[in-house]
């Protein structure tokens, strides 16, 4: 294994100092008018990692606010032209270097991401967008990362590959985890043509080998207990020196990664985080069902994410 050295980030904890360290972002919230939305943005505030423009209307904001126990004070609101236009003026302000980081309020992902997209605001990087899930467990000397749980429903071959390749750079740019491990996982370790989530494994895995995918290593298909245990894959007989060590998980689709990401929080009670990457900036993306821990986390992430 390689040496990652002293500038890795093992836990959650690392993640918020280095946010912190590097100073207030400007975040832009996108319709603001979410009690729970504030809370984590005034968190985030009172951490010392953001400072936020809230999009939205004036009076619905002051009254989510109000029962947040948010003072506004501490805030730049901007009141948008319509209801349609909130996503286009949210994402319009860090075009236009007024912001650098986005987050989703009560608002459509769909809506948000469109405008994220759009080609005349300039912050499409060729490829789709996917959902990066990061999780610290006790048992593991590492953090876990998910791919893609929120966002991307079937994704094919050519998807996978910008899904991996996403994980990969948030992991090795904006994380320090030099050269990450990537599982492509399956049901099973073994190509099987009746299962396509093989057939994607083996093929990912080969495409890192001729550089498709850059900057980690990619092993595919694995199940998941082999891709996260050395003991699981020795006892398989497999080899790999990559198998049991993965830090990126690749799922196959999007139940399977909800199943697993939502498996981990209720049943595992792990400390998460979760943004949509692949764009020139992250995108924030809590759920009212989020810990208060994990919606400071997520935008923690984001800090570090958008720190280009």
């Amino acid at each position: 294994m390689v040496d990652r050295g002293d500038k890795v980030m093992k836990n959650f904890s690392d993640i918020l100092n280095k946010a912190r360290d590097m100073g207030k972002r400007r975040l832009a919230v996108a319709q603001a008018a979410d009690a729970t939305v504030l809370a984590a943005v005034e968190d985030a505030r009172r951490e010392g990692i953001v400072e936020a423009i809230l999009v939205g209307f004036p009076e619905e904001i002051k009254r989510e606010a109000e029962e947040a126990g948010v003072d506004l004070k501490h805030y730049t609101v901007i009141a948008p032209e319509s209801r349609e236009s909130i996503a286009g003026d949210t994402v319009k302000l860090v075009v236009n270097g007024e912001a650098e980081l986005l987050m989703k309020g009560l608002i459509a992902t769909g809506e948000l991401l469109k405008e994220v997209l759009a080609k005349e605001n300039g912050l499409n990087l060729g490829r789709i967008l996917s959902h990066v899930g990061i999780f610290e467990h006790s048992d593991f000397e590492r953090l876990l990362f998910i791919t893609d749980a929120g966002l991307n429903i079937a994704p094919d071959l050519k998807q996978k590959r910008d899904i991996a390749q996403n994980a990969i750079d948030l992991a090795a740019g904006d994380l320090g985890i030099h050269d990450p491990i990537v599982a492509i996982l399956a049901a099973v370790e073994l190509v099987n043509p009746a299962m396509p989530a093989t057939l994607d494994g083996a093929s990912l895995a080969k495409m890192a080998q001729r550089g498709s995918i850059s900057g980690g290593r990619v092993e595919g298909p694995l199940a998941l207990d082999n891709a996260v245990s050395v003991e699981a894959a020795q006892h398989k007989g497999i080899i790999s020196p990559l198998a049991g060590r993965a830090d990126i998980l690749v799922v196959p689709d999007i139940e399977a990664g909800n199943i697993l990401y939502k498996s981990l929080v209720l049943f595992g009670r792990v400390k998460s985080a979760g943004i949509i990457v692949g764009a020139r900036v992250p995108v924030v993306l809590t759920s009212r069902a989020d810990s208060a821990a994990a919606k400071l986390n997520s935008i923690a992430l984001a800090v570090l994410a958008g720190k280009g």
